[in-house]
């Protein structure tokens, strides 16, 4: 007897074949059979066995579920098990610990670590303090402790790749930020690392983007890594069946430098792994970066390694303050202003000398992809907290603007210094143009190109990236179009799960895992991003409702209906060699010179 049965539903299978109408059923939390209907919707099913539930999916679209490559669900788990909003979008599968950062290992003998993680976690990936100090037992040590903890209380599957800067911060405490590790502490972070690996972590990631500080303000840990040191980490990865690498450098946000793109070769060359990175920005204001990134994979698939950038299909809604962390700190010289207590901060934005130095930064080549969000007559006024600001929620800058007689920057500043900096601010990129979105579709079509880097999990307040599935899908289906739905699923679903060598997961196939998503082609979508508080310490985040999506299935189990989760936990921890299989990386010839160790 099956568990359950879906009838007549219009299967996307994730290999980008085309659709087909059958009934599908479901055993011990895999698909036990797909019985096509040769004559579709109308002729009726065929499958006699018997199911102890069934469903009649006529007109709905069945998926595989799918596949978030970049998340930072590493905290969240624990007190969200099932990762939301992702799995409301049809997301049953996450990848964790990206960008160097990962929750553990934990060295037992200096218990402060916990605080120092906790601390950088919240300013590095914007994380609340008080959500990660009570919402998850930080009672690990090892990073196979950690997977132990998440293990049978999850509603989603999550891998994880185990984070440089916790190995450095075990072996070297302190030192870590500044040191660099001696012979004896670069063999226990490598001890550490096989560690991990053997217990399950997907491979390393790390980071040397100068974005990325601690709690303290200093560059986090990994930064200060020497190539020789990367190196010896990623041979290390390569030791490991179904293992990975994710790097993360300063020119991720614009273009590499020749030190980058070499030093990224050679590290997936030295670990026989892919390498992904994140986030490939598509603007047709700068078409020249698109194939000045994707070099640096051809060079390595000539090396015989594989780079794979991680590009968004959408563009995830953001909010931002002047009064608290946000992107336009990492413009060069805005941090110096920004970073200044309220009074003083509100004294130098309307200082017109100032505001014209910040402008000027703006446009200049070192601000690189965070130019976008620099138009600000173009930005949306969000919730005000002053009556002076009243009737102002909801409209454009550049519209106050023209009323009141001044320039949208100094208009945008003295709205927000009248609400002490409070004022929420809802920017609209300036790449949402035909001409970028041809640019997107055309970079889709590369082989190194992957679709990701929601950051979900991070950024919590500011950003609402995880919702770019049933986005996508709206838009394939009844917006831009610009690639077929067939496609669409398959890059979603199937093309992540080959990368990280998911094992019988991507695909509707039989024999294969039952991560499923149901959901209607008229209606699928994301609603709007809104700010709620439900995060431990009575913390906020920005949410999105799932639209159309009828139901999501994670092995074999629905977790959610209509929207609305069930409470059941059948998510996985997928572990690296058990629930992946190595990835090659292709090619041959081409070989780095050498770089200074």
């Amino acid at each position: 007897m099956l568990d359950h049965l879906i009838r007549r539903a219009t299967v996307v299978d994730g290999t980008g074949g085309p659709s087909y109408v059958a009934d599908v059923g479901i055993r011990d939390g895999r698909i036990a059979v797909i019985d096509r209907i040769p004559g579709g919707v109308k002729a009726g099913g065929r499958l006699g066995e018997r199911a102890r539930t069934e469903e009649d999916a006529a007109g709905l679209v069945l998926a595989p579920g799918f596949v978030d490559p970049h998340t930072h669900y590493d905290a969240q788990l624990f007190w969200d098990p099932c990762a939301s909003p992702s799995m409301s979008h049809g997301v049953t599968t996450v990848v964790g610990g990206n960008c160097g950062f990962t929750l553990a290992p934990l060295n037992p003998g200096r218990p402060a670590d916990a605080d120092y993680t906790r601390r950088m976690m919240s300013k590095v990936e914007g994380m609340s303090l008080a959500a990660l100090e009570e919402g998850a037992p930080w009672n690990w040590s090892s990073f196979g402790d950690y997977l132990d903890a998440l293990e049978g209380r999850v509603a989603v599957n999550a891998g994880f790749m185990v984070g440089h800067c916790a190995l450095r911060r075990y072996v070297m405490g302190p030192d870590a930020v500044g040191g660099t590790p001696d012979e004896e502490q670069l063999r226990r972070m490598l001890g550490l690392l096989h560690d991990a690996m053997d217990a399950g972590a997907w491979g390393l990631s790390t980071t040397r983007s100068d974005t990325h500080s601690d709690g303290d303000g200093r560059p986090v840990a990994s930064r200060h890594a020497r190539p020789g040191e990367l190196l010896a980490l990623a041979r290390a990865v390569g030791e490991h069946e179904g293992t990975q690498l994710e790097a993360i450098v300063a020119g991720c946000l614009d273009r590499f430098t020749e030190e980058e793109s070499e030093l990224l070769v050679r590290m997936t060359v030295a670990a026989g792994r892919p390498l992904n990175w994140n986030v490939l920005t598509i603007e047709s204001a700068a078409p020249e970066r698109v194939p000045h990134q994707l070099a640096t994979s051809e060079r390595a698939r000539a090396a015989g390694g594989r780079i794979v950038a991680l590009t968004m299909p959408v563009l995830a809604p953001m909010n931002m303050s002047l009064g608290s962390f946000c992107a336009l700190n990492l413009i060069p010289g805005w941090g110096d202003v920004l970073g200044l207590p309220v009074p003083e901060r509100v004294a130098r934005l309307r200082d017109p000398a100032v505001r014209t130095a910040l402008l000027s930064a703006a446009a200049s080549p070192q601000a690189a992809a965070f130019h976008r969000l620099t138009d600000f007559g173009r930005y949306v006024i969000g919730d005000t907290y002053t009556k002076e600001n009243d009737g102002l929620t909801g409209r454009e800058v550049r519209d106050i603007a023209a009323e009141r007689g001044t320039d949208p920057f100094a208009t945008l500043v003295e709205i927000c210094a009248t609400d002490d900096l409070r004022t929420v601010l809802w920017p609209t990129p300036t790449d949402d143009d035909p001409a970028s979105w041809e640019l997107r579709r055309r970079a889709w079509d590369h082989e190194d190109v992957l679709l990701g880097g929601s950051d979900a999990g991070a950024h919590l307040d500011r950003m609402c990236g995880a919702p770019y599935t049933t986005r996508f899908l709206g838009d394939c289906l009844r917006g831009r179009a610009l690639v077929p739905l067939e496609r669409a699923v398959r890059m979603l679903t199937d093309e992540p799960a080959r990368l990280f060598g998911l094992r019988d997961r991507g695909r509707i196939a039989e024999g294969w895992c039952a991560d499923l998503v149901l959901f209607d082609p008229e209606r699928v979508d994301a609603g709007p991003a809104t700010l709620v508080r439900d995060l431990p310490g009575d913390g906020a985040r920005l949410d999105s409702r799932a639209v159309g999506v009828v139901s999501v299935r994670v092995n074999g189990v629905e977790t959610v209906r209509h929207d609305v989760t069930t409470g059941a936990l059948p998510g996985r921890v997928l572990r690296s060699g058990r629930d992946t299989a190595t990835v090659g990386t292709g090619g041959t010839g081409w070989v780095a010179r050498e770089i200074s160790e």
